[in-house]
């Protein structure tokens, strides 16, 4: 008796803890809601002002009072001319800055192509984009059209940056590529050229508890790998040459983009820290997005454009099941 009301108790805690699981995760997708973090639409961000005025709160702090005013007025009068200039057509020219934050199906991709459809509608001679991507790479099909994305500005004589701070690896590399000028932090991590396959088999645990397997197919290679039958060695094989394939095709872009790379020296699936990644050519430059922006920011006006596509209510589920999980795990 004892042990069933031992087993019960632990029932209802496991119960309880799921009960509050779920209700945490709508509370957070309710109140998302009402803040309106839903709403679809390209947000516009002037940085040269953003810089300009965390500038001027520093040195309001540091400066004496006179020279502050001072500072201030120099300030103001380069801020006029500036905007002045911007109604003419003399105007400064222009870096549009995006982000791309990957995962294993580059939703970021549908944002993206919206970012670089706005940018292509009012790029000029002379404009450029700064793409920051972080990105440790993941499903083929999805980072290949992500890339397609960042071709579409340099199809339009478009000048791309992208600036890699953390990682571009696999599917993040096949992106970065692709730029005219790739910069990297010097601990970034780059390259990891190549191509995986892995799943799990159950087939013998099957087996051993009696359960049959039934799978028709109509083509003699529709399906390869299974989870649940009995794979064959000509099915590996077959896996084993389609991974050689995209394995093929990721290695022709990467020497269509970037010629002064040994493919046969990097493209073996191994990853690179952003120092290695220059001697091998897989990077143009050591430096972070925050230098390089610092530095145009005195000739150029930097826009950083955000598309905010709305999501549905899956996923708005799914993304609180993660935010429960990243603030409960150790």
């Amino acid at each position: 008796m004892a042990e069933f009301v031992a087993d019960y108790g632990l029932f209802l805690a496991e119960l309880v803890t799921l009960a509050a699981i779920v209700l945490v995760v709508v509370l957070l997708v309710i109140a998302n809601a009402r803040r309106g973090g839903d709403r679809e639409g390209l947000t516009i961000k002037h940085l040269n002002e953003q810089m300009e005025q965390t500038a001027k709160q520093l040195k309001r702090v540091l400066l004496p009072k006179d020279e502050f005013k001072r500072e201030a007025k120099a300030a103001d009068k380069i801020r006029k001319d500036r905007k002045r200039a911007r109604t003419k057509d003399a105007r400064r020219k222009r870096v549009f800055v995006i982000d791309f934050k990957g995962d294993i199906r580059a939703s970021a991709t549908a944002s993206l192509r919206e970012e670089v459809s706005a940018i292509l509608n009012v790029a000029q001679d002379g404009d450029e984009v700064l793409l920051r991507l972080e990105n440790p790479g993941g499903a083929v099909h999805e980072h290949g059209l992500a890339a397609s994305q960042l071709l579409r500005l340099k199809a339009r004589r478009v000048r791309l940056i992208v600036a890699v701070d953390k990682v571009a690896a696999s599917g993040g590399y096949l992106m970065a590529c692709v730029a005219d000028r790739l910069l990297a932090a010097p601990f970034a991590i780059v390259g990891s050229i190549g191509v995986i396959a892995q799943l799990p088999n159950f087939h013998r645990l099957l087996e051993e508890k009696g359960v049959d397997f039934e799978q028709i197919t109509a083509g003699r290679f529709k399906r390869t790998l299974t989870l649940f039958g009995e794979n064959t060695d000509e099915g590996r094989e077959k896996l084993k040459q389609e991974l050689e394939d995209v394995h093929g095709l990721f290695k022709a872009q990467i020497a269509a983009a970037r010629p002064q790379v040994d493919l046969e020296r990097v493209g073996s699936g191994e990853h690179w820290y952003g120092t290695q990644a220059l001697e091998l050519k897989l990077v143009d430059e050591l430096r972070t997005s925050d230098d390089y922006l610092l530095e145009a920011s005195a000739e150029r006006d930097l826009y950083h454009l955000a598309f905010k596509r709305r999501r549905s209510l899956a996923e708005r589920l799914l993304g609180g099941v993660e935010t429960v999980l990243g603030r409960f795990a150790l």
